[in-house]
């Protein structure tokens, strides 16, 4: 690695960038400024967010285990500079394999390497590694490595190949100790990341003139602003757009961003004749519409009607036997339960420990549902899970079959008889309780919807220490069902009313 001093790395005039503010600018040239200018522009990581972050900390300590031997040179190391002189230290001794998080910088940018690994043979190269939680390779990984490869390759080093690491969803933990070889794919991109670095030099250059400007580049809000990631800026950025912004018009953006190119950035402003699906033509219609089949369709349910909603946390890194990566275990329900007498009974479970939830959440959720009534759910989750419960457990299909024939939709039933101006294209319960129910919401709830409910559930079970925290979030937790279930019982009843007066 060359021995490069300060004034060599950085030219006057130009920002220091991290890969991640690089990958940031190929996004939009807008938030790579605000992010350098005014970071405090932007939306904190929300709790889903964080608990991805911290499911990412795991997965590369995991993934270090697959080169032992291997030297870390700590994250928090500061000054920068001591970080680049002890990976430049770790890089002459021949007897370290790999080096974690290696610090190495050039042309400007700063970069923290996952994994470099030392390849045997007469040369001194390396292959570079990055370490993903994903499940596949994606486009935004290629630009990830392809700053890394530039930074490394300008400070000397000669790099052998460029892989991507990540979670294979296709292993099955059965128990014991997780095989961290099944566990990952190692995916070699060397091809795809040396023909995207030929682009790096001018992209970098791009953005340091950009930078140098007093004002942020004119960049209107648009699809980019969520692709590969969304952008934390789109509060600020789309603070003055109207209530019938273009970009609010639900469904496929293909027309949207077709509509926009011909100047068009209203809703109300879209031509007839422009072919629009049902949902985007009742969104700039703006009026309130019900089926004459309504009231006859929400007849059809049987007392005691359920009302079911389940919760669910994604472990990357499996902890139950029967279980996959990233796959989806049911830890909580709730159940409003309706008599034809119209009284409400209330039946919930969560599972607060850290071990095997499913058999206990599969016993007590059947003990609550019995043998009769139509059983309301708000989407097809419901029935997934209960058929992945079952094929993991293939004891409680004979059980698990006649419930889910009781099963009845009410998204659908919602969706395809009945919309109102003040939905703005969205059939979620979040958007359509308030509406139809407006002393009934979410705002009140510390928990307000499901990612943050799972992301909560992780941080409770997984992470939280504190028994009186811990309390909170499981409180929290179970507020949370418990409105799921009591909105499906409050829209049937809001529902049923529209439906009555309408005749």
């Amino acid at each position: 690695m060359r021995n490069l001093d300060f004034d060599d790395r950085v030219r006057p005039g130009r920002s220091r960038l991290s890969k991640s503010k690089f990958l940031s600018g190929l996004q939009c040239h807008k938030r790579l400024y605000l992010e350098t200018t005014h970071p405090e522009l932007a939306e904190p990581p929300d709790p889903a967010t964080q608990t991805f972050f911290a499911m990412g900390t795991e997965i590369g300590l995991l993934a270090r285990r697959r080169f032992p031997g291997g030297a870390l040179v700590p994250p928090a190391l500061r000054p920068r500079d001591a970080a680049v002189a002890q990976t430049a230290k770790l890089l002459q001794d021949s007897t370290v394999p790999a080096i974690f998080e290696g610090a190495f910088e050039y042309d400007g940018v700063v970069v923290r390497v996952d994994i470099l690994e030392r390849v045997a043979g007469p040369r001194s190269a390396w292959r570079l590694i990055e370490v993903k939680s994903s499940t596949r390779v994606k486009d935004v990984h290629i630009d990830d490595l392809a700053i890394q490869r530039h930074v490394l390759s300008g400070a000397g080093l000669d790099i052998a190949g460029a892989c991507l690491m990540h979670i294979n969803t296709g292993y099955r933990y059965d128990g014991g100790e997780v095989d961290l070889e099944a566990l990952f794919s190692l995916e070699d991109v060397s091809t795809l990341v040396t023909g995207r670095q030929e682009k790096v030099p001018q992209q970098l250059s791009a953005m340091q003139s950009m930078l140098l400007e007093p004002l942020p580049p004119a960049v209107e809000p648009d699809q980019r602003c969520h692709s590969p990631y969304d952008c934390p800026f789109w509060a600020h950025c789309t603070k003055d757009k109207p209530t019938r912004w273009i970009y609010y018009l639900p469904g496929p953006k293909k027309v949207v961003q077709q509509l926009a190119q011909e100047g068009i950035t209203i809703i109300d402003h879209i031509p007839d004749a422009v072919n629009l699906s049902l949902m985007q033509r009742r969104v700039k219609d703006n009026v309130e519409w019900m089926s004459a089949e309504l009231g006859s369709v929400l007849r059809s349910v049987e007392y005691p009607v359920h009302h079911l909603d389940f919760e669910t946390v994604m472990l990357a890194v499996p902890r139950y036997a029967r279980m996959k990566p990233y796959q989806s275990i049911p830890v909580q329900w709730s159940n409003h339960i309706e008599l034809e007498s119209g009284e409400i009974i209330h039946h919930e479970f969560l599972h607060g420990e850290p071990t095997e939830p499913r058999l206990e959440w599969a016993e007590r959720l059947l003990e609550s549902l019995g043998e009769r009534g139509t059983i309301v759910v708000y989407s097809s989750y419901e029935e997934a899970m209960m058929r992945q419960v079952a094929e993991a457990f293939p004891e409680l299909r004979r059980a698990f079959a006649p419930v889910i024939k009781r099963l009845w939709d009410l998204y659908p039933v919602i969706k395809e008889h009945y919309y109102h101006p003040a939905f703005q294209g969205s059939y979620s319960i979040k958007s359509i309780l308030p509406v139809m129910v407006p002393e009934l919401s979410y705002r009140d709830l510390p928990i307000q919807e499901g990612a943050q409910a799972a992301s909560e559930y992780y941080r409770m079970v997984f992470l939280e220490e504190d028994w009186i925290e811990q309390a909170r979030i499981r409180d929290a937790l179970l507020h949370y069902c418990a409105r799921d279930t009591m909105a499906m019982v409050r829209l049937r009843r809001a529902l049923k009313e529209k439906a009555a007066a309408a005749v």
